[in-house]
C-alpha cells in the first residue's frame, strides 16, 4: 500500500491543546497558545487543515487551559469540513494522560495524535502508511535536526524500529528528535493508567519497549518547529507567510509579507521577511516591519522600527519607536522614540511615555 493508498477510513486525530503556553507571555495571559493568530489565522487552524487535507475529519480535542475559547471558535468543526469533539482535563496529566482522557470519544483502531505547538510540513498520510504497512502498535514521527542537543534523541535500527528514548545530552548519537506526532493502535492507549499524570516519552514509551513491543519511527527532513518561544513564534509565522512551511489554509496567499482584510499601510511603509498585518490593524507612513507579527487592532505610528516582533491585539507604538526581538501584550501603549530590544516583554495595558525606555544612548 503506498501513501496514496493509504486507508484513513477508521482513524481519528486528537490534537493536545491544554498547555499553559507560559513561555509565550504575556500573549497567552489572554488567548492559549495555539489559538494564537499564526500567519494572521489561529495556529490550530494550520494543522487542522492539513489534517482536513489528509483525509481525516474527525477530530477530538484535548483541551485544559481557557478551553472554551476553542470551542468559542470552532464549533463543531463543520465549517471545515470537519467533525470536532471536546474533551476537557481539569488537572495536568501530561501527555500521555492527556491521550488516555480523550478515550470516551474514540471510536477508531488507529489514533493520530499531535501535540497542539508544533508547527510541521511532513504529509499526514505518509506517517500513517509507515504505521500501517510496519504493523507497529505505536509510529512515531521523528525528525532530523542539524543540533540534536537541545532535545531527546529517538534511535531506529535498520528497519525503523525504534531502539530507545534517551534525554538531552550533549554526545547524541542521532539526530532523531521525537516531533510530537505519534500513531496508536487504540489497544495501546487503553492500556495507559487513568486519572494521573503520565508521560509518553519517559513511561509509556520506555514501557512498550521494554515489553519487546513494537515502536516504529517515520523519519524525515521535512519542515518542523516548536513554536513554544517568541523566537520561534515569529520565525514559524514568517514561514508560513513566505511558503516555506506550508499550510492549505494559506495557499495562494505567500510572500513577503501578508495583510489582512481591514488593515491599512500608510505611504512608504515598508513590509518584509514575512510580516503579518491583522484584520484592522494600522501602519504607518515610513514605518519599517521585518518579520513582526501585527495582530488584529493594533496600530504601528509613523517611522516607527519593528524586528522579530509580536504586537497583541489592539497595541499601540508610538512614532520611530525601536523595538526587536520582543513581545508586546494586548492593549499596550509604546511611546514615540522609546527603545525595547533583546527580549523586551511588555505586559498588557502598560503604557511607556515618549522616550521612556532606551537600550542605546544614541539620540
Amino acid at each position: 500500500m503506498t501513501s496514496t493508498e493509504t486507508s484513513v477510513d477508521d482513524v481519528q486525530a486528537v490534537i493536545l491543546v491544554g498547555g499553559k503556553g507560559t513561555r509565550l507571555r504575556p500573549l497567552t495571559l489572554s488567548a492559549p497558545k495555539p489559538m494564537l493568530p499564526t500567519a494572521g489565522l489561529p495556529f490550530l487552524t494550520h494543522l487542522l487543515s492539513r489534517i482536513s487535507a489528509a483525509g481525516i475529519t474527525r477530530i477530538v480535542l484535548g483541551t485544559s487551559f481557557q478551553s472554551h475559547v476553542f470551542e468559542q471558535h470552532f464549533g463543531d468543526g463543520s465549517k471545515m469540513g470537519l467533525s470536532i469533539t471536546y474533551v476537557h482535563e481539569s488537572e495536568p496529566l501530561g501527555t500521555g494522560g492527556g491521550i488516555r482522557n480523550v478515550l470516551p470519544e474514540l471510536t477508531a483502531e488507529t489514533v493520530l495524535v499531535f501535540n497542539g505547538d508544533v508547527l510541521c510540513g511532513t504529509d499526514v498520510r505518509s506517517i500513517i502508511d509507515t504505521h500501517q504497512t510496519s504493523g507497529a502498535e505505536v509510529t512515531l514521527h521523528l525528525v532530523r535536526v542539524t543540533d540534536p542537543r537541545a532535545f531527546g534523541c529517538v534511535p531506529t535500527d535498520s528497519d525503523g524500529r525504534v531502539t530507545a528514548f534517551l534525554e538531552k545530552t550533549q554526545d547524541p548519537p542521532t539526530d532523531q528528535i521525537n516531533a510530537g506526532c505519534y500513531v496508536f493502535n487504540r489497544s495501546v492507549i487503553e492500556s495507559i493508567p487513568e486519572g494521573r499524570p503520565v508521560s509518553v516519552e519517559r513511561e509509556v514509551f520506555p514501557g512498550l519497549l521494554a515489553e519487546g513491543r513494537h515502536v516504529h519511527g517515520h523519519v524525515d527532513s521535512g519542515y518542523w518547529r516548536d513554536m513554544g518561544t517568541p523566537e520561534d513564534f515569529v520565525r514559524g509565522s514568517a514561514d508560513l507567510v513566505r511558503g516555506i512551511a506550508p499550510s492549505p489554509a494559506l495557499q495562494g496567499h505567500r510572500g513577503e509579507f501578508l495583510v489582512h482584510d481591514g488593515a491599512s499601510v500608510g505611504p512608504g511603509a515598508l513590509l518584509i521577511g514575512g510580516t503579518v498585518v491583522g484584520r484592522g490593524a494600522e501602519i504607518g507612513a515610513g514605518a519599517r516591519l521585518d518579520g513582526a507579527v501585527i495582530f488584529d487592532g493594533a496600530v504601528v505610528e509613523a517611522g516607527a522600527v519593528i524586528e522579530r516582533t509580536i504586537v497583541g491585539f489592539g497595541a499601540r507604538i508610538g512614532p520611530r519607536a525601536l523595538i526587536r526581538d520582543g513581545v508586546i501584550g494586548d492593549g499596550a501603549d509604546i511611546g514615540a522614540r522609546c527603545e525595547l530590544l533583546r527580549g523586551a516583554r511588555v505586559w498588557p495595558g502598560v503604557k511607556l511615555p515618549d522616550g521612556g525606555i532606551r537600550f542605546s544612548t544614541d539620540v
